[in-house]
């Protein structure tokens, strides 16, 4: 019997895959905090030894199903075309969970979901995956889960929790990853800074989006999923990052409304583009 023996929100935005020097001079001489961050949430899947890596993808966007990547091994050089001057010649080299990813679309069946694994090495990769792997996995095997911009929260919750019932007919270990952000409205093409630090709160995109955001993280801190979820019409509002389609299966696969894991947050609340960034740390199942 498989087992989910963790769980994060953890950003993936492009400005913390810079080099270290261009990262600092847009802190005004300080880095992220989102960047030992990360060492934080590795140290955190160092103790629970998982197999898996089951990452929830707020730039898959798929439509008229949920998708889960079923191939072997995937490898290759990254190049964004969201921003291809900014994020770019990115290596990855990963092997994939199949067993587990069809497991998934097993049991998506049995319930009548909307969903499939595909099985396609020249899948295309996105950057909420890629930067992932290369910061946060140590040889695990990765599964993709993506974001279907046809579905709403209860198509997520319900496709979280299939996940979750895969991962328990399985044999692996899994920390599920959902890799993206709270609040992700943009700030304009031509905005104008506010903070000289990049990274300060005052350059997210509006200071309502920050409340709400800060709000949410103390009700993740308590482990108050259940007050998260009634409430989620808010977030898609706001929106948050793909109408908060990683948080919703991540906090499914680990019992929905009735999950009472409480948040450790590992990083500071951090701007990037106008969006509201954090890592965040979920006890699981042991």
């Amino acid at each position: 019997m498989g087992n989910i023996v963790g769980a994060a929100l953890v950003s993936h935005h492009p400005g913390l895959f810079q080099e270290d020097a261009f990262r600092i001079k847009m802190g005004d001489g300080a880095d992220s905090d989102l960047i030992a961050g990360y060492d934080r949430v590795r140290a955190k899947i160092d103790a629970v030894q998982p197999d898996v890596l089951v990452i929830f993808d707020t730039h898959w966007f798929t439509t008229g199903y949920h998708l889960v990547d079923g191939g072997a091994h995937y490898s290759g050089t990254f190049l964004s075309d969201e921003m291809p001057w900014y994020l770019h010649g990115k290596k990855y080299n990963y092997e994939g969970a199949p067993d587990l990813a069809q497991l998934c679309e097993d049991v998506a069946k049995e319930r009548d979901i909307l969903a499939m694994n595909i099985v396609k090495p020249e899948l295309e990769r996105h950057y909420a995956t890629i930067n992932i792997v290369n910061k946060l996995c140590r040889g695990e095997r990765v599964m993709s889960a993506s974001s279907c911009q046809t579905a709403k929260t209860h198509h997520f919750l319900q496709m979280g929790a299939a996940i979750g019932e895969a991962i328990r007919r399985s044999h692996h270990r899994v920390v599920l990853l959902a890799s993206g952000a709270l609040s992700h409205k943009f700030n304009d093409l031509d905005w104008v800074q506010k903070h000289p630090r990049i990274y300060h709160p005052d350059n997210v995109s509006d200071p309502k989006n920050v409340e709400s955001d800060r709000k949410a993280i103390k009700l993740l801190e308590a482990g108050r999923h259940d007050a998260i979820i009634e409430n989620f019409a808010e977030y898609r509002r706001i929106p948050w990052e793909a109408w908060g389609g990683h948080y919703l299966q991540m906090i499914a696969a680990l019992g929905g409304r009735d999950c009472r894991a409480k948040g450790e947050v590992l990083s500071e609340y951090e701007n990037a583009r106008g969006t509201g960034n954090v890592h965040i740390w979920f006890g699981a199942e042991e």
